[in-house]
């Protein structure tokens, strides 16, 4: 195996028993880059000179004896609705294609200042709007793991990036399932951080109130490392929390679940659920089963109200964040606007509009209210619920692609989480044929240090996340 497909964990390991320089790690990654990235279209914009240049400061430090930070020299990919100085940002729209910010988001500057090197853009769906990766004014994102499929939406070419080795962990955004979706088609763990756990200043916002900054992996335990780092209260953010970070490596050693009451959602395991993936929950369910936990079904009643729920405030959000991009003050006219930001800037304005504004938005979200009770009165139960992420089996590219209600309709499992605010953890749990398929574990706010002892507990009896797609073993 080469070493761009260790975990950030070995990877920190070599470098301290200089094994390996930073600047064989970052160079290795952009030949990944190289020799992929032409047929995945992960990457939009690398950051190959700069990159280089701080992984030679950080083997000089290191070569000088200076402690270094937690993520110093490990290579990192940040989906491209983040703001980065002088790099360019495009929101794979190409509204802004040639947008270069003043300035670095939060979460980009928190992790320069531990050493984490930035590798470049990847693609997205065009302002985070899908849950394919195919709405990328740039291209489809393929699937590392089988290139006719797709690499999931919106955080794609973040999940693709890490599965084929260009990079050991990427920075995501998950609005209604977008880290979760595609960590769960590539066989990677990916964070939904409780909201306002994570900063939001300087991210291109798709819906305020529903956006989480999170990050995908290859493990449970370098999940909990990122998060520690981006974590924290941030002045430039009103939504952010003033609520202490946890320490969130302290018990992955040695996780202790018995007794741990997981709830399995009936509502997310009806008919719409394929029988192969809700055969590969259930066998997860046993496991923790197995591990000591106790494992029993619970009822959050108002699911079925989830999609409107969810549309039509996301809608709304999406409308009003998009006012900005008026030709006049960012990007090009608005006539270059994608089919998808359409539809959905015209739904919105709709739901907001004055005759309508009481029948649609404010309704949503009282019943929003009503679906974060129904997680309350689980969770004074349950320590955790367990459920599937993408109801269905994987789709090709291009397949359904006019079908947009029933791809809408697949964000009934992940979309309850954001419009609590909750945080959720993706974890690789099978296979359906050749593509990855995953699980999400389910918390109460600011629960993820408890996520995270959990899911660590279930790789370290499972060895799904260690599996690799096929064209990195065979081209490798």
């Amino acid at each position: 195996m080469d070493i761009v497909d260790n975990s950030i964990r070995e990877t920190v390991d070599l470098f301290k028993k200089r094994k390996i320089s930073c600047q064989e790690i970052v160079r290795a990654c952009f030949e990944r880059i190289e020799k992929y990235n032409l047929s995945i279209n992960a990457y939009l914009t690398l950051n190959k000179e700069q990159a280089l240049k701080k992984a030679q400061d950080v083997d000089n430090n290191r070569v000088k004896g200076r402690e270094l930070p937690p993520l110093a020299g490990i290579p990192v990919a940040l989906k491209d609705i983040y703001s980065t100085k002088n790099l360019r940002t495009t929101a794979a729209s190409k509204i802004i294609d040639n947008y270069l910010p003043a300035y670095s988001a939060t979460v980009v500057q928190k992790l320069e200042s531990v050493g984490a090197i930035i590798m470049g853009k990847v693609n997205c769906d065009a302002f985070a709007h899908g849950a394919t990766g195919e709405n990328s004014d740039f291209g489809s994102v393929k699937n590392p793991w089988d290139l006719e499929y797709v690499a999931g939406g919106s955080s794609g070419g973040s999940a693709a990036a890490v599965a084929f080795g260009g990079c050991l962990m990427a920075m995501g955004t998950d609005t209604g399932g977008s880290i979760r979706n595609p960590a769960s088609y590539c066989n990677l763990v990916g964070l939904k951080p409780t909201y306002g756990r994570v900063s939001r200043s300087g991210v291109i916002s798709m819906g305020s109130s529903l956006d989480s900054m999170g990050h995908l992996t290859r493990t449970v335990e370098d999940c909990a490392l990122v998060l520690s780092v981006t974590a924290g209260y941030d002045p430039l953010d009103a939504t952010s929390s003033r609520k202490p970070v946890d320490f969130y490596l302290q018990d992955l050693s040695h996780p202790a679940i018995k007794g741990l009451k997981i709830g399995l959602p009936q509502e997310y395991f009806g008919r719409e659920l394929n029988p192969e993936i809700k055969t590969l929950i259930l066998k997860a369910a046993q496991q923790f089963t197995d591990l000591g936990a106790e494992v029993d079904e619970v009822s959050l009643p108002n699911t079925a109200y989830t999609i409107p729920v969810y549309y039509l405030i996301m809608s709304s959000e999406v409308s009003a964040n998009l006012a900005r991009f008026d030709g006049i003050r960012f990007g090009h006219a608005r006539e270059m606007f994608g089919e998808e930001a359409k539809r959905r800037i015209m739904l919105g304005t709709f739901a907001l509009s004055a005759g309508y504004y009481d029948a649609y938005y404010l309704r949503a979200s009282k019943v929003r209210t009503l679906l974060r009770q129904d997680f309350e009165k689980a969770f004074a139960k349950f320590d955790a619920l367990l459920a599937p992420v993408v109801p269905i089996k994987p789709r090709k590219i291009g397949e359904k692609e006019q079908e947009k209600l029933k791809l809408y309709l697949e964000d009934y499992v992940t979309g309850p989480v954001n419009l609590a605010g909750l945080p959720a953890l993706a974890l690789p749990c099978g296979f359906w044929h050749n593509i990855p398929m995953g699980m999400q574990l389910i918390g109460p706010q600011f629960s993820e240090k408890k996520l995270f002892e959990v899911g660590q507990a279930y790789q370290d009896v499972t060895d799904w996340h260690l599996k690799r797609p096929p064209l990195v073993e065979e081209m490798g």
